[in-house]
């Protein structure tokens, strides 16, 4: 995939090197189930989340804000029923200046996600659309695979995994 000339340089293996001691709870990895299908293989920021289940109405709203560099974590309960990003979000996404998305669930419309500039992050692909009934919650504590993901964590990926730190690592 492509990287900008632009893009944090860092390495999850790095990080994961600097913070081997951390017990605090504040440094934590994401199990290693997650896929890049955008356009950008390594991206990070400070995240903004969004809970739904199969309905990804939040998920639009959310990502046609101006995103700031920030990353939204999507917890989509895992669900592989139903795709809760495609490539027209995607797209709205890489516009609005996010950084990137993590969806624990499901996105379609692979060629279009490849396309855009910006990082995506995901279980799988299902080419099924999501319902659409407003549902959902926006800037909540979630749970990613059992590992806490709180707003304003700093969330890291690259080909190697998807790292957390309570504040910027980087800075």
């Amino acid at each position: 995939m492509n990287q900008p000339e632009t893009a944090i340089a860092f390495s999850t293996c790095d990080l994961c090197d600097a913070h081997l001691d951390d017990v605090s709870g504040d440094f934590r990895v994401l199990p290693p189930m997650f896929h890049s299908f955008g356009g950008q293989d390594r991206f990070a920021g400070e995240v903004s989340t969004v809970q739904c289940l199969d309905d990804n109405s939040l998920v639009r709203a959310a990502l046609a804000e101006p995103g700031r560099g920030r990353v939204l974590v999507v917890d989509g309960g895992g669900s592989l029923r139903r795709a809760l990003v495609g490539g027209n979000v995607a797209a709205s996404a890489a516009r609005n200046g996010w950084a990137g998305v993590l969806v624990y669930g499901c996105v379609r419309d692979v060629a279009e996600l490849q396309a855009v500039s910006v990082g995506l992050y995901a279980l799988a692909l299902n080419p099924m659309p999501t319902l659409k009934q407003g549902q959902g919650l926006r800037d909540v504590p979630v749970q990613i695979a059992g590992v806490p993901v709180r707003v304003g964590d700093w969330l890291y990926a690259d080909a190697d995994g998807v790292v957390l730190g309570r504040r910027n690592l980087l800075g």
